[in-house]
């Protein structure tokens, strides 16, 4: 572990078993066809109805799921397979599969939604429960839309919110490792094309607000495509890194309303660069010059928005998904 202890542990679930039924206040991404798609939230998701948004709340099953599994004696990991056996059943998946169908959601939650599914279904799939098996339909409709989707879009997207092409990728090529690997060698060879020849990154971040650094994301996701030839792009990518520059991406980002769900978002940026830093620093040879900066500056990052996790509603039916990231271990 990096960090995560069961005391947090506790915290976490604790904090978003609070959100996770919350159906309101509900942020909905949905287009109506006709006066019969005006619904309630829980109407349309009957699972991923709660913590504002849909995919904040399929990150928030992620992460209790992945912290009940890590520490099943806690009495806040019973409180989670309690209200998975309740929540996670095959007719409330069924219902958020057909949703996928109706004619106007072709680009639903695309693509930090459909990421954070399969890695919701890649989790459940680790557990001994009745439940474990009924996200797989679920899943399988969104690794088809990314199949189908990436030959489709021409130019990656970088900006630092949910539409991010690098982040989505590295959790769509974690799980297709495991359950797809023909969606892997298509995020594989889309994340050559689209990045594979990036050098000198300007790194004109944070934008206000942004919870995703593009530079550090693109990272990652080379780290995880590249193996053991990841060093020699990474210090084209960023070739004064190692001397602290470009700056912005070793300054943890400044939160001036924590009220204000955009302004919000950086505390989101701290815990995911922290992530992306630690999880370059471990793809970098032991001897390279950027390891123990990248390391330090993980560290910083994670300092600056652990404290916030919990305050206000607007950053905590997320954040500790991404606190989550910034302090677990890559392969527990």
């Amino acid at each position: 572990m990096s960090g995560l202890t069961a005391e947090l542990a506790a915290r976490f679930m604790a904090l978003t078993l609070g959100h996770l039924g919350r159906e309101y206040p509900h942020k909905l991404d949905h287009v109506l066809d006709g006066p019969q798609d005006a619904q309630t939230p829980a109407a349309l998701h009957p699972i991923f109805h709660g913590s504002f948004d849909w995919h904040s709340c399929v990150h928030g099953w992620w992460q209790v799921l992945h912290l009940a599994r890590l520490y099943p004696d806690l009495p806040e990991a019973a409180a989670v397979r309690e209200r998975a056996d309740k929540t996670l059943t095959a007719a409330n998946f069924a219902v958020e599969t057909a949703y996928l169908a109706r004619p106007s959601a072709r680009g639903f939650e695309r693509p930090y939604g459909w990421a954070w599914a399969l890695m919701l279904h890649g989790e459940m799939a680790q557990h001994d429960a009745a439940w474990a098996q009924h996200g797989g339909y679920f899943a399988g409709a969104f690794a088809a839309r990314f199949a189908a989707f990436l030959p489709l879009q021409t130019y990656p997207i970088r900006t630092g919110t949910h539409y991010n092409s690098a982040f989505a990728m590295v959790l769509a090529l974690d799980w297709a490792r495991v359950h797809d690997a023909a969606l892997a060698q298509s995020v594989e060879r889309r994340a050559d094309d689209w990045f594979g020849g990036d050098w000198a990154c300007q790194a004109w971040e944070p934008g206000g607000d942004e919870f995703l650094s593009p530079a550090l994301c693109e990272a990652l996701l080379m780290s995880r495509v590249l193996g053991a030839d990841f060093a020699g792009w990474f210090d084209r990518f960023l070739p004064d890194c190692a001397s602290g520059q470009p700056a912005t991406l070793f300054t943890p980002a400044a939160v001036s309303d924590r009220s204000d769900g955009k302004i919000a978002h950086l505390d989101g940026l701290n815990l995911s660069r922290s992530w992306c830093w630690r999880e370059i620093a471990r793809a970098l040879p032991a001897s390279h010059p950027v390891g123990a900066l990248a390391r330090r500056t993980a560290a910083d990052h994670l300092a600056a928005a652990l404290p916030h996790v919990a305050g206000d509603y607007m950053g905590e039916h997320w954040l500790a998904t991404f606190a989550l990231l910034a302090l677990a271990d890559a392969h527990s």
